[in-house]
C-alpha cells in the first residue's frame, strides 16, 4: 500500500485511489487458459481479416465512392459503357430465351400416349362398361370393336407417327386443345372420319397442358450477343481534358469505366488501407470483448467466440450481398440475442462493432438506414436486459419490426421530400419485406435461444425463472430427502434477495443461486444439524473432528457434482463452493485443537475459492447471519440485531472472505440494514387467539 505523503497532497491522492476503484473491476475477472486466450485472438483476427477483405481484392476506385482526386482525360477515347452494356443485357434477357426440343420431355408425352391406348384398348374388350380416358361414343366403340387386330395395330402406329411429327416441331404448354385437335386431324387426312375424329382427340388429350421444351442457355447468350452487335454496344465519347472525375464527388459507373479505361483504377491490393482498416476492425473485437469482460467478469472463452462468431457472420453478409444487405436483419436479432445472454452494455458492445465496421461504401440513404437500424437494435438491447419472460420476449420480438417498419418509412418520406439519396431510394413497398425478415430471424432466434442457452452456458433472465421453478427434480429432491435444509434454503433466499436489491445486484441470480447453494446435503442429509429431527447428531457417535471436517467438506464436493449431473449453469454452480469460501470449520478445529494443538488451521478449512462476485459474497453473508438471527431472543432491539450482524460481517472481511468480490466497506453497511429489515418481517407477532376447551362425546 502506498503512503498517503505530505498533507498537502493528501486530497489528490484520495482522489487518485477513487479513479483507481472506478477502473477496476467490480469483481475478480475469471481467468482464462492460454489456450482460450490464442483462440479468441484467431477468433479476432478472422473477424478483422473479414472485415477488411475489400481492400485486399477489390480495386482502388469503385463506382458510389467519393473521388479521391481530380481526374482529366489525358486523350481523346470511345470507352464502353459496361453499365450500360450490362443493363441493355438484363433487358433482352427475359426476351430472348432460345428453346430446344428435350427428348426426355418427349419421350414422357410418347409414354403418356401409350397408356391412354392400351387403356381404349382394354375398356372396348372388357364386358361391361369400364371409365375411359375419353368418353367414347357408341359409334366409335362399335368402330374399335370391328377392328381386326392387325388393323387396330395399324391405327395405333398411325397416331404414335402424328404425335411424334408434332413434337419433333416443339410443343408449348398454353396450346388450346382445340388447336392440338385441329393439327392432329391434318396430320390423319385420308383416314376414315371415326378413325380421325377418336385420333385427334386421343393425341390431343395427351400433349394438351404439357410442354416439350427447355431453355439453352449458350443458344440464349449468343442471341444476346448477336442482338447487341446489331443495334451496337453504347459507348462513351471522351475529348482529351474532359474532366472525368472531381475530388470528394461521387464516382459514377460511366466514370469508373473511363478511370480504368485510363488506367487510372489500382486493381492491387491496398496493403496500407488494408493494413488500417485490420487493425481498426481488429482493435475494436478486442475492445468489445474488454468491454464485455468489464462488466460481466464471469465472462467465458465460449461466450466470447459465440459474439466474435456472430460478428463474423454479419460481416460475411454484408460482403456477400453488399449493397443488397439489409441493416435490420443483420444488426438487431444479434443485438437481442446477445444482450439476453450476456447483458445489455455487451449487446451494445457488439452492436457498436458491427454497426462501424461496415465493409462495402454506402450511399447516403444507405447510411441513414444503418443508422436506423442501430438506433432499433439499442432500443432492443436495453429494452431485452429488463425482459423477464420468454413471453415479454416475443412481444418484444412482434413490436420492433413494427416500430423499425415505421421509422423507415418515415425516414424515406423525409429523404425523398429533400430530394437526397441520390436517386437510389427503394420503395416503400420494399420496407414491409425488411421488417418481415427481421421479425422472422428474431422470432427464430428466440426459438433456438434454449440451445444456444445450454450450448454456450448463457444466462437469461427466462432462464434462471425456470430454473427457480421449486418443481425442478433437484429442488423437489432437496425438499423431500433433506426438508430441514430445504426450510434453510428458503429463508437464505428472502435474505440474499432483500441484500441484492440493497446494493443493486442480481436479484434474480441471487435467488436461484441460493436455492441451489446446499444441494450438495443430499449426499447424506442426516450429518447436518437442521435436518436431525430426533435429535441425535451423529457427529457425536463418530467423534473424529477430521472426518466430520471432511463430511462438511464432502457437502461441496457432491454439490458440484450434481450440478454438472444436472447440467446448472457455471455462474450458479460456482455458488456451491463459493458460499462457504475458505471459511474455519469452527467447532471442529476447536475439537482437533483440544485433543492436538498442533492440528494446522488449514485442515479445517473449506477449499473454497472465496465468493469472486458480489452475489456469491452476499450468499455467503446471509447464510453466517440466517442461523444468528433466527436464535435471537424475542425481546432484542434493532440496535442489537444490527450490531450483531455487524459483527458477523466484520469478521468475513477480516478473515479475507470478501477480498475477489467487489464488495465494499458502504455496501456492508447496506447489508447489514437489509438483513435486520428481514428480522424484522420474520419475528412479527400475532394475536393470540383463544381455544376453546374440547368436549367429550356422551354414550
Amino acid at each position: 500500500m502506498t503512503r498517503p505523503g505530505p498533507a498537502p497532497l493528501r486530497p489528490l491522492h484520495r482522489l487518485w485511489q477513487q479513479l483507481l476503484r472506478l477502473e477496476l473491476p467490480r469483481q475478480a475477472l475469471a481467468p482464462w487458459r492460454w489456450r482460450d486466450r490464442t483462440g479468441v485472438l484467431l477468433a479476432c483476427v478472422l473477424v478483422a481479416l473479414v472485415s477488411s477483405w475489400p481492400w485486399l481484392v477489390e480495386p482502388s476506385l469503385r463506382p458510389g465512392i467519393p473521388a479521391p482526386f481530380t481526374a482529366r482525360a489525358p486523350k481523346a477515347a470511345r470507352v464502353v459503357d459496361s453499365d450500360a452494356l450490362e443493363q441493355r443485357r438484363s433487358q433482352l434477357g427475359p426476351r430472348t430465351h432460345v428453346q430446344v426440343v428435350d427428348p426426355r420431355l418427349s419421350r414422357e408425352l410418347e409414354q403418356r400416349l401409350e397408356r391412354q391406348l392400351r387403356e381404349v384398348s382394354q375398356t372396348v374388350a372388357a364386358p361391361l362398361r369400364r371409365v375411359t380416358p375419353l368418353d367414347l361414343s357408341p359409334a366409335e366403340r362399335s368402330w374399335i370393336t370391328d377392328l381386326t387386330p392387325a388393323e387396330l395395330a395399324q391405327w395405333q402406329q398411325q397416331l404414335r407417327l402424328v404425335q411424334r411429327r408434332m413434337l419433333h416441331q416443339g410443343l408449348v404448354t398454353n396450346v388450346a386443345e382445340r388447336q392440338l385437335q385441329q393439327a392432329a386431324s391434318m396430320q390423319l387426312e385420308g383416314e376414315p372420319e371415326l378413325a380421325r375424329s377418336l385420333g385427334s382427340r386421343l393425341i390431343a388429350s395427351s400433349l394438351q397442358g404439357r410442354s416439350n421444351l427447355r431453355i439453352d442457355a449458350a443458344l440464349s447468350q449468343r442471341l444476346i450477343e448477336d442482338l447487341l452487335t446489331q443495334q451496337g454496344i453504347p459507348s462513351i465519347n471522351v475529348r482529351p481534358g474532359d474532366v472525368i472525375t472531381r475530388q470528394g464527388e461521387p464516382i459514377s459507373p460511366q466514370a469508373f469505366a473511363v478511370l480504368d479505361y485510363f488506367g487510372l483504377v489500382n486493381r492491387r491490393p491496398l496493403v496500407g488501407a488494408w493494413l488500417g482498416h485490420f487493425s481498426e476492425a481488429l482493435g475494436a473485437c478486442i475492445v468489445m470483448l474488454l468491454l464485455a469482460r468489464r462488466w460481466r467478469p464471469s465472462l467465458e472463452p465460449r461466450q466470447a467466440l459465440l459474439a466474435l462468431a456472430m460478428l463474423l457472420v454479419v460481416q460475411g453478409c454484408k460482403l456477400w450481398f453488399g449493397g443488397g444487405a439489409i441493416p435490420l436483419a443483420l444488426l438487431v436479432p444479434p443485438t437481442l440475442l446477445l444482450t439476453q445472454g450476456l447483458g445489455t452494455p455487451a449487446g451494445l458492445g457488439w452492436l457498436a462493432v458491427a454497426s462501424l465496421l461496415w465493409p462495402e461504401p454506402l450511399d447516403p440513404f444507405a447510411n441513414q438506414r444503418v443508422l436506423v437500424a442501430a438506433a432499433v437494435a439499442a432500443v432492443a438491447a436495453v429494452l431485452a436486459g429488463r425482459q423477464r419472460t420468454r413471453a415479454q420476449l416475443l412481444q418484444l420480438a412482434v413490436l420492433l419490426p413494427v416500430a423499425a417498419l415505421v421509422a423507415e418509412w418515415l425516414l424515406l418520406q423525409v429523404v425523398s421530400a429533400t430530394g437526397g439519396g441520390d436517386g437510389r431510394l427503394p420503395s416503400g413497398s420494399d420496407l414491409p419485406g425488411e421488417a418481415l425478415l427481421m421479425g422472422g430471424l428474431l422470432l427464430a432466434g428466440l426459438l433456438l435461444s434454449p440451445l444456444v442457452e445450454s450450448s454456450f452456458d448463457l444466462l437469461t433472465r427466462a432462464r434462471l425463472l425456470e430454473l427457480a421453478d421449486l418443481e425442478r427434480p433437484l429442488l423437489r429432491r432437496l425438499s423431500c430427502e433433506a426438508p430441514g435444509t430445504f426450510e434453510h434454503t428458503l429463508m437464505i433466499c428472502g435474505l440474499a434477495e432483500e441484500g441484492a436489491r440493497a446494493i443493486q445486484a442480481d436479484v434474480d441470480l441471487i435467488r436461484t443461486g441460493a436455492l441451489y447453494h446446499d444441494v450438495g446435503k443430499l449426499h447424506g442429509p442426516q450429518w447436518f444439524i437442521e435436518n436431525q429431527e430426533s435429535g441425535v447428531n451423529p457427529h457425536e457417535t463418530l467423534d473424529d473432528p477430521a472426518t466430520s471436517a471432511a463430511i462438511l467438506q464432502a457437502h461441496v464436493d457432491e454439490g458440484l457434482r450434481l450440478a454438472r449431473r444436472y447440467r446448472l449453469p457455471r455462474p450458479l454452480a460456482d455458488f456451491i463452493p463459493e458460499h462457504q469460501g475458505t471459511l474455519k470449520m469452527g467447532y471442529f478445529l476447536h475439537e482437533a485443537r483440544r485433543r492436538d494443538p498442533s492440528v494446522p488451521e488449514s485442515a479445517y478449512r473449506y477449499r473454497g475459492p472465496n465468493p469472486r462476485s458480489r452475489e456469491t459474497a452476499v450468499l455467503m453473508l446471509a447464510d453466517g447471519c440466517e442461523a444468528a438471527l433466527r436464535s435471537l431472543p424475542p425481546d432484542t432491539s434493532e440496535d442489537q440485531a444490527r450490531t450483531m450482524v455487524r459483527r458477523i460481517l466484520d469478521a468475513r472481511w477480516q478473515d479475507g472472505q470478501l477480498a475477489e468480490s467487489g464488495l465494499g466497506l458502504a455496501e456492508l453497511e447496506l447489508l447489514v440494514r437489509a438483513f435486520v429489515r428481514v428480522w424484522r418481517r420474520m419475528r412479527h407477532r400475532r394475536i393470540p387467539y383463544p381455544i376453546p376447551a374440547r368436549r367429550g362425546y356422551s354414550a
